[in-house]
C-alpha cells in the first residue's frame, strides 16, 4: 500500500490517501476536494483555483494526471 498526501496533489492539507493504486488515491482525494468545496474551506477553494490554472486544456489535465500516476508508482 502507497500513500500520497492532499498537498502532494495540488490541494492545500496533509491529509494522507491510502491505496494499492493511483485510482484509489484519486478517489480518495476527489471525495476529500468535494467535501472541502461544500465547507467552502479558503485554502482548499485557493488550491482548486491554482489547479484550474494549471489544467486549461484536457492535455493539461492528462499530462497532470500522467505525472502524478508516476510519482504514485515511484514510491
Amino acid at each position: 500500500m502507497k500513500s500520497m498526501k492532499c498537498s502532494d496533489l495540488g490541494g492545500a492539507c496533509d491529509l494522507e490517501f491510502k491505496g494499492d493504486t493511483f485510482e484509489e488515491i484519486e478517489a480518495q482525494s476527489k471525495q476529500h476536494g468535494m467535501e472541502m468545496m461544500q465547507q467552502k474551506d479558503a485554502a482548499h477553494l485557493k488550491a482548486m483555483e491554482a489547479m484550474r490554472e494549471l489544467m486549461k486544456s484536457p492535455e493539461d489535465m492528462e499530462a497532470w494526471y500522467q505525472g502524478k500516476k508516476a510519482e504514485f508508482e515511484a514510491l
